[in-house]
Order: C-alpha cells, then structure tokens, then sequence
C-alpha cells in the first residue's frame, strides 16, 4: 500500500487555502441559513453547545503577551455556542522552551480572558450556571504535552492554572514522547510509560483525556490505561472524505477507522466531528450521521478544529497579530457566505438530515458533557 505523506497543521493549513477555490466554485458551498427559525432558535437557547476543540491563537513569547485583544465573547455569543474548549499548540514555534510558550499562552488568556469579563469553567457545574445565565465560557485545553518535558509534576501545576482537557499528542513527539502520532512513522510502540503516568496523573487530578492524533495502538493501550472515558475531540471517519481529492489525499492520515472509533466508544468515551472535509453544512451533518451510525448517538460531539477569533501569528508578520482568514479557518465562517452563528447553522442542518432536537442536544454538547463530568468529578 502505497504510503501517506505526513502533513503538518501548519502545511495543512496553508494548503487548505488553495484548496480553498475549488470549494468556492461548488454551487452547493454557499448554503447558508438566512433566518434563524424558531425551532432552530429554541434547540440553541435549550442546549448546552460546546466546540470540543477550538484554537485561539495568543502570543506564547513573553515580550508579545496578551497580544491584540480578540472579541472572545462577542463571537462566541454570536456562535450559538455555550462554550468552547480553547486550546493552543507548542510545537509550532521554537523561539522559546515549550514550558515557556505554555506559561505564556496561559497568561495570555488569562488576560484575554479579563478583556471579555470571561471566566473558565472547572466542571459541569460551571457549565450548567454558565448557560443558566447566559454568559459564554471556556474549557482550557492544550494541544500537545510538549511543556512536560518529562516532568510528572508539571501536569498539576497546569490544573491549578485551570487547565480541564488535555490534548496529549500534536503533529510532532515531546522531548519526552508519550505515544505514537498518527502522522508520524511508529516509533513507540504506542503509548508510552511516560504516556501512561500522565494518563494516570489526569485521572487523579480530574482532567479530561484527549487522544486525537493518537495512533490506533497508542489509542488500545490509553484505553486500558485510562479510569475514565476519554475523547477524541478532532477527526472523522476514513470514510467521508468529501468532495475534493487533493483535500482527500492530504486529510486520509488525520482521519480514523471504525475499529478505533468503536474502541473509544465501547470504552463510553465520545469523538468531535470536525468540520474539514465538509463542502457544506448539510455534508457535515452527514458526516456526523456517518459516525453516529457506527459507534451511536451517545459517543458523538463537535470538534471543529476551527479558530473562533482571528489568527495570531508570531513569526509571520511583526508583533503578530490578526491576518486575513483563510477558507474554513473560521468558526463563524466555517464555510463561504455564511450568515448565521456556527451553532445555528448546525442545528438547521441537523434538523434538516433527519436528527430529533434530543439527538441534536446529545451531539451539540450533551456527550460531552457526561465524560468531562466524569473526568472533572472529585470524590
């Protein structure tokens, strides 16, 4: 069999943008909600709707921090969204150590945070009166366990920072690997010791597992490893590759079979569908059928792998700063000419692919929040 090239997020990205003219030039691209209907109004306003893996990007060198103030609140607000789960990668940039660009990100949010009078929500019960009041949040995620550099300790220092959900792979290996990246040519056997006493440390402390980019052995050995169910916040099914052949061939690598979708789920864990791949809102839906058809409705959530504000990026212009929003970056512009908030959009879509407003509430948010409970949940 012939072999996949492997692809940086960041190669990835830029090539999305040329793939980015073929997705215009298919009349069905530009579907878009124009009303908002009162039932899709009220599935939104009912249901707690959560992006289980959200990039926000924030400076992580010291001298840029917090960086441009971004409009977190507004967006998210005009999303439909109840929450997201903010998360930043480390092995992008090397002008720093990755525990420093960690130290940094977090204080960036945490600035960014006070800007738009937002808090991060700890458990479901945060969630729960967050949504009661109306008033957005986020979930603290981090893509990578590069800041660890071997250090066990340091994974309770990024709780106490308010750290909730940890992605524990990115594209390339920590300096002390945990497992096997599914991009990358096998090298650990899968998980590794290391790996393993993290996963441990998260279930002690109360920190959601994340396994996306896990390959399917380090995946099994998580699972036997793991007290609590995990997610896998970012992906989709290796047999919805879409419309575009080039975006099929680049994204095949960074999907997953049945079988380890099937392992997760079994294991009462749940798998964000994310948004590549789908040409328009209504193929993502189908997409998320797709998925639900194989492990069910209980095991399935969102997971776009989009940016809710602009991009920051250190490194390509001076100081950083917002650039111009490449085709899909966007949450809120997820795809070309869309009207209305993400949330919105998915909810129409859904209704419109046959989902009940329950089935809609599970997916849109409801799993989630069952194994961040039981991540989360002390004593």
């Amino acid at each position: 069999m012939k072999t996949q090239p492997t692809w940086t997020r960041r190669g990835f990205l830029t090539t999305v943008a040329g793939a980015g003219t073929a997705m215009m030039l298919n009349p069905l691209a530009g579907w878009a909600l124009q009303e908002v209907d009162p039932r899709v109004a009220g599935i939104v306003a009912s249901t707690i709707g959560i992006d289980t893996h959200n990039h926000i990007d924030v400076p992580l060198v010291a001298a840029d921090v917090p960086g441009p103030h971004i409009d977190l609140v507004g967006e998210i607000k005009r999303s439909g969204l109840s929450s997201i789960c903010m998360t930043f990668a480390l092995d992008y940039q090397h002008t720093d150590g990755a525990y420093d660009r960690f130290i940094n990100g977090l204080a960036s949010m945490d600035q960014q945070l006070a800007l738009n009078g937002m808090t991060r929500a700890l458990n479901l019960a945060d969630l729960r009166a967050a949504h009661k009041e109306g008033k957005p949040v986020v979930i603290q995620s981090v893509e990578g366990a590069h800041f660890l550099d071997g250090h066990l300790e340091r994974v309770a220092e990024a709780y106490h920072r308010g750290l909730r959900h940890f992605g524990l792979l990115h594209d390339s290996d920590a300096s002390v690997p945990l497992g096997d990246v599914y991009t990358n040519p096998p090298r650990w056997g899968g998980l590794t010791a290391f790996g393993a006493d993290v996963i441990r440390e998260c279930n002690r402390l109360g920190i959601l597992v994340d396994l996306a980019h896990a390959n399917t052995e380090t995946t099994a050995a998580a699972l036997k490893v793991a007290a609590h169910p995990v997610i896998i916040s970012h992906t989709g099914l290796d047999t919805q590759l879409g419309r575009n052949p080039s975006m099929a061939q680049m994204m095949r690598p960074r999907l997953i079979s049945r079988e380890q979708a099937k392992m997760v789920a079994d294991a009462g864990g749940v798998i964000g569908v994310w948004t590549h791949l789908a040409d328009t809102p209504l193929d993502y839906a189908q997409n998320i059928r797709a998925l639900v058809d194989v492990i069910g409705i209980d095991h399935v959530c969102i997971g776009t792998d989009t940016k809710m504000t602009p991009g920051n990026r250190p490194g390509l212009r001076p100081g950083g700063g917002p650039g111009p929003a490449r085709p899909g970056e966007r949450t809120n512009q997820a795809w070309p000419d869309q009207k209305s908030g993400f949330y919105y959009i998915i909810v129409d879509a859904m209704l419109k692919a046959g989902f009940t407003p329950d089935e809609i509430g599970k997916v849109g948010g409801g799993n989630f929040c069952r194994v961040f409970d039981a991540a989360t949940s002390r004593g």
